[in-house]
């Protein structure tokens, strides 16, 4: 087992350059109550989290699972909080803290639209695209990323691989979160553009809505790629996962909504923005009724995909450097996004043929008469099937599911996986609290239920990669799903270094000795994307 990974010290995204804002201007027009006298109150920053309270500080104490951030209220004000702002709750248990109290019913709400206002609003000023859906946010997000950059944009991404600017990692600490705190969120768009940035393309989670995270936020287009089976742990309803998701396409957020018109929860979401009438809408598919139809695509002999494309009655030909008819919809939906948006597509096109994506449908190429290897962050029963459909051959698919998540796409997971594939190993995803063993076992009932692929336990995760690559051959496809970009694996509620494709490279190495030479062996993608 390898060592946990060490807490990071660093602290949160801020620009070089914050003026102080009275905080009675900030709140001025937000319906709060305010507690004490605020009338020489200045702030500098804004934080959740007590640990990162500086002077100057608006500590924003919410509501917890466990605990109230209220009860952190001295904490802040020891380390310089200005000003606490927070709900009735928060309020009673921090009436003595000796600061202002500002009082909201909503203060996830208030906490957006004051972090977008102390920031000096950067959304404002830069192209804003945004993607939500269960799947496919990551890969149209990069693909976003490369065509503007081909157009001469200056491009950040924000969303599940992380914070970059021009192709570079921004480093900042961050959780697994997709789409940051609105406090953080508001201050990584004013560092990318003092930074020089001109348009930011940002994966939109439902969490992220659910909890107002982009409020204070202007989209100038907005995409829905899909709705599939996930994070149903938090939203208690289908339904009410897609109701999260379909704030983003509302006059409020968004000026231009992109919708999957193959996808049933997006014709729903189609008929809808189509009845209000305020946010204009286009749709892209596969089917007659897509504004922007993929009429064809095929191997474009290079790894990826040759599409043609109906671009709203405009015949579009070009290549995409990742694989599978998904991919062909993920370049749809980028070039709707652009097209509607008067983005100049002859300059815009070439980019996608040079889009690479850490672990989505990542080529690991191994030395020797090796496997095709592929890894891919499916995980949902959605995801599987596509990641599995665009690989040919004899297919061994290494997958599993995670803890303390939804129970019940498990077993559809393991189903799936053996309906697309020849050999299923079983094996840990990201366990968290739970007994590995008992998720490994409905991922292999489902599986088995299938009555189609041999369905086998290959234990913990590096044992079930090396046995997976000893069962191919030469010709043979290995798809390792579930964690893709993933550098950790949780454990028990504790992080361990664990990076899929080096284990890849790894257990090759072993199982062939001699044969990797001096083992300087190249991932699939190159250093700075």
């Amino acid at each position: 087992m390898s060592a946990p990974v060490p807490a990071s010290s660093k602290r949160a995204l801020r620009p070089t350059v914050v003026d102080p804002q009275p905080l009675a201007t900030m709140v001025a027009d937000l319906g709060l109550r305010m507690l004490g006298d605020a009338g020489t109150v200045m702030v500098r920053d804004i934080t959740l989290d007590s640990r990162q309270v500086a002077p100057g500080c608006l500590y924003v104490a919410l509501p917890g699972t466990r605990t109230h951030g209220a009860h952190f209220a001295a904490q802040a004000v020891r380390a310089g909080a200005a000003a606490i702002l927070t709900d009735a709750a928060g309020a009673a248990m921090a009436a003595d803290a000796g600061v202002p109290l500002v009082v909201a019913d909503s203060p996830r709400h208030a906490m957006a639209h004051i972090a977008s206002r102390l920031f000096g609003e950067p959304s404002h000023g830069l192209f804003m695209a945004g993607i939500t859906g269960t799947n496919g946010k990551t890969t149209t997000a990069f693909l976003l990323e490369s065509a503007l950059r081909a157009t001469g944009h200056r491009v950040g991404t924000i969303g599940t691989i992380g914070f970059r600017l021009e192709g570079r990692p921004l480093r900042s600490t961050r959780g697994t979160v997709t789409t940051p705190e609105s406090c953080d969120l508001q201050a990584l768009l004013a560092v990318m553009a003092e930074r020089g940035a001109d348009a930011v393309a940002m994966e939109v989670s439902s969490h992220a809505l659910a909890f107002d995270r982009v409020e204070g936020v202007r989209f100038d287009v907005a995409a829905f790629t899909n709705l599939g089976r996930d994070h149903l742990d938090f939203h208690r309803t289908q339904e009410d996962y897609f109701e999260a998701k379909a704030r983003l396409f509302t006059s409020g957020m968004t000026r231009r909504a992109v919708i999957n018109a193959d996808d049933e929860w997006g014709r729903v979401l189609a008929e809808r923005v189509r009845a209000t009438g305020d946010v204009e809408l286009t749709t892209f598919g596969f089917g007659p009724a897509a504004d922007y139809r993929v009429l064809a695509f095929g191997d474009s002999g290079t790894g990826g995909e040759h599409v043609e494309l109906d671009a709203a009655g405009r015949r579009l030909s070009f290549d995409i450097a990742l694989p599978g008819r998904y991919n062909a919809a993920n370049a749809a939906t980028c070039v709707a996004m652009l097209d509607r948006c008067g983005v100049d597509l002859d300059s815009a096109l070439p980019g996608l043929a040079t889009a690479q994506v850490p672990g989505r449908m990542q080529r690991i190429h191994l030395p020797g008469d090796a496997p095709r290897v592929y890894v891919d962050f499916a995980h949902t029963p959605q995801a599987v099937a596509s990641a599995l459909s665009a690989v040919h051959g004899r297919t061994i698919v290494v997958v599993g599911a995670g803890g303390d998540r939804d129970r019940a796409k498990r077993e559809p997971m393991g189903r799936i996986a053996a309906q697309n594939a020849d050999v299923v190993v079983v094996t840990d995803d990201n366990p968290r609290t739970e007994d590995p063993a008992s998720i490994r076992a409905a991922v292999l009932a489902g599986a088995r239920s299938a009555g189609r692929a041999e369905a086998i336990d290959g234990g913990e995760r590096r044992h079930a990669i090396a046995l997976a690559l000893s069962l191919a051959e030469p010709g043979d496809a290995v798809a390792v799903l579930g964690k893709g970009h993933e550098t950790t694996q949780d454990i028990g509620g504790v992080l361990h270094t664990f990076d899929d494709t080096a284990v890849i490279e790894q257990e090759w190495a072993r199982l062939h000795e001699g044969a990797a030479g001096d083992g300087e062996r190249h991932r699939g993608v190159p250093e700075g994307n």
